[in-house]
C-alpha cells in the first residue's frame, strides 16, 4: 500500500521537485501552500508524514503546528526552512519534529528522513514543547546550519559534548546555548578555562580542598564541579590539562562523585560536562600528553566549529548583528556600505568571529561617518586586521595556470571546459580525502549540491570509496 505524505510548501518549484522525488519512492503526495489548506488536509485523510516549509503565504509553519496537532497527534512531521538560523533549528527541535532541514538541503538526505518517517508513523509520539530564547549565534551558511542542527540534538540529554574549533570561533557560546536552551537551563553554568589555570591549583579548582590540605588553604574551598551541580559545566581548553588531573577528571566522570583535595569524603554531584580546545587532540594522545580514555569519554558528540574563513557568506551577518550589539552597548549606530562589507570579505581573520567584532566595535566607536565605507575601514584598520587578506598563494594558483596552459596546449575552443577539468579534479579529490570520502560532508565543504558533486565525479572518473 502506498504511504501517504503530506506536503506544505509555497515555493512550486521546490514543492514540484521533493513531489516527484516522493514518488519515486512509491509515496502519494497531497501538495498545499496554507496552513489552512494543512488542517483542511488532515481533516479529510490520514497522513503516514508530514514536510513542512516554516513560512506560509497565510500564517508561520511552526507556531501553527499546534492546530495540526490537534486534529493528528502522531503525525510524524519534517520541518524545512529558509530561516536559517539557531532561533528557527530550535523551535523546530522543539516541536518535536522527526527531523529538520535547513534550505538549501539535501534532497537524497530529506527523501531518506521521510521515508524513515513514513516507516515509524505508528510509535511516533509528540511531547510537550519548551519554551527557551535564542542565543545569539549567528549564521546561515551550511557549515553553520550543520552546527545548529547538532545543537538541536543534545539539548535534551546530557551527553558529553566536545566543541573543536580554532580560537575565536565561539565555542564557549555554543555551550553555553546548549545549556540556555536545554533542560539543564534552571541549574547554574560554570565555566573553567583550564589553560589559565596553574598546573598545581587545577585540581582544587575543579573538585575543591580541604581546610589545610596545602599551604595556604586556610579554609574549605568548593570546586567548580560541586559549583555546577544540577547544571553545566564548562571545560574550555581541555588539551592544555595536565595529564594527573585528567586521571581525576576521568573518574569523576565515570563515577559522578568527586573527592575535594584533602578530603576523604566522596561528594555525588550531577553535572554536565561539555568540553572545548582549539587543539587536535589525536597527536597529544600519541604523545602521551592526553588520555586517550578520557577523549572518548568527553568525545561523545562532537561539534566542529568552522573558522570564519569558512563560512564567509556570514560575515555581512554577522558584521551587522554586531553593529547592533555595539550600538546596544552605547556606541554609535552605524551601518556597512556594500564596498566596506566587501572588503571585509576579503580579510583573513585569523582570530575568527572574536576579531570580526573586536574590528566592528572599533569602527563603531571611531568612525565618524554613519554608513562606513571601504575607504573609511582601510583608513582604520591599516596594519592589522589588512594584513591577513586572503591573497596568500593566489600569485602561486596563477603561475600554477600559466604553466599548465603552456604544457597541456589545450584544444582551441575548449580551453574554458578543460582547465575547469584540471582545477576541479585535485580539489575535489583533496576535499574527499579530508572527508574520508563522505559525499555530504565534502558538497557541504565545497557549497554545492550532493547530486552536482555525484555527476561531477562520475565525469572526472573519481571513485569516493578509494580516498
Amino acid at each position: 500500500m502506498r504511504k501517504q505524505a503530506l506536503l506544505v510548501e509555497d515555493d512550486p518549484s521546490i514543492a514540484s521537485v521533493i513531489t516527484s522525488a516522493l514518488h519515486d519512492e512509491d509515496f502519494a503526495v497531497e501538495h498545499t501552500d496554507t496552513a489552512v489548506g494543512r488542517d483542511a488536509a488532515l481533516r479529510s485523510a490520514r497522513y503516514d508524514v508530514m514536510i513542512t516549509d516554516v513560512l506560509l503565504s497565510d500564517a508561520d509553519g511552526i507556531t501553527s503546528l499546534d492546530s495540526a496537532k490537534s486534529i493528528d497527534p502522531d503525525l510524524p512531521i519534517i520541518i524545512v526552512s529558509a530561516q536559517n538560523t539557531l532561533d528557527t533549528a530550535v523551535r523546530a527541535s522543539e516541536t518535536e519534529a522527526f527531523e529538520y532541514f535547513p534550505k538549501p538541503f539535501d534532497l537524497d538526505e530529506l527523501i531518506h528522513a521521510v521515508v524513515q518517517a513514513a516507516n515509524s508513523r505508528e510509535t511516533f509520539t509528540q511531547p510537550q514543547t519548551t519554551e527557551a530564547d535564542p542565543m545569539p549565534l549567528v549564521g546561515r551558511s551550511q557549515a553553520m546550519q550543520g552546527v545548529f542542527r547538532l545543537i538541536t540534538r543534545v539539548l535534551r540529554n546530557d551527553l558529553s559534548v566536545l566543541i573543536l574549533g580554532e580560537s575565536g570561533t565561539g565555542k564557549e557560546l555554543v555551550a553555553e546555548a546548549i545549556h540556555e536552551l536545554g533542560h539543564r537551563k534552571t541549574g547554574p553554568f560554570v565555566a573553567v578555562n583550564t589553560a589559565a589555570i596553574p598546573s598545581e591549583l587545577i585540581e582544587s579548582e575543579l573538585f575543591g580542598h580541604e581546610k589545610g590540605a596545602f599551604t595556604g588553604a586556610v579554609a574549605r574551598n568548593i570546586g567548580k564541579f560541586e559549583e555546577a551541580s544540577g547544571g553545566t559545566l564548562f571545560l574550555d581548553e581541555i588539551g592544555d590539562m595536565p595529564i594527573d588531573a585528567q586521571t581525576r577528571l576521568l573518574r569523576a566522570l565515570q563515577s559522578g562523585r568527586i573527592r575535594r583535595v584533602g578530603g576523604n569524603e566522596e561528594i555525588s554531584v550531577n553535572v554536565r560536562v561539555i568540553s572545548a580546545t582549539n587543539r587536535d587532540l589525536e597527536p597529544l594522545i600519541a604523545a602521551g600528553e592526553f588520555r586517550e580514555d578520557l577523549f572518548y569519554r568527553l568525545n561523545v558528540v562532537p561539534i566542529r566549529l568552522p573558522a570564519l574563513r569558512e563560512r564567509p557568506d556570514d560575515i555581512t551577518a554577522l558584521s551587522r548583528h554586531f553593529l547592533s550589539e555595539a550600538a546596544a552597548d552605547g556606541l554609535p549606530l552605524k551601518e556597512l556600505s556594500e564596498d566596506a562589507i566587501a572588503r571585509l570579505e576579503t580579510l583573513e581573520w585569523r582570530g575568527n568571529v572574536r576579531e570580526l567584532r573586536n574590528v566592528i566595535f572599533r569602527l563603531a566607536l571611531l568612525s565618524r561617518e554613519d554608513l562606513i565605507s571601504a575607504g573609511t575601514l582601510d583608513e582604520l584598520l591599516q596594519g592589522e586586521a589588512l594584513k591577513g587578506e586572503r591573497d596568500d598563494g593566489a600569485a602561486d594558483i596563477s603561475a600554477a595556470m600559466i604553466e599548465w596552459l603552456r604544457m597541456e596546449r589545450p584544444e582551441e575552443g575548449a580551453i574554458y571546459k578543460s582547465a575547469l577539468a584540471a582545477i576541479e579534479k585535485p580539489l575535489f579529490e583533496e576535499i574527499l580525502r579530508q572527508t574520508g570520502g563522505n559525499q555530504v560532508q565534502a558538497a557541504s565543504k565545497l557549497g554545492i549540491n550532493r547530486n552536482t558533486l555525484r555527476k561531477r565525479l562520475s565525469d572526472l572518473a573519481i571513485d569516493p570509496d578509494a580516498m
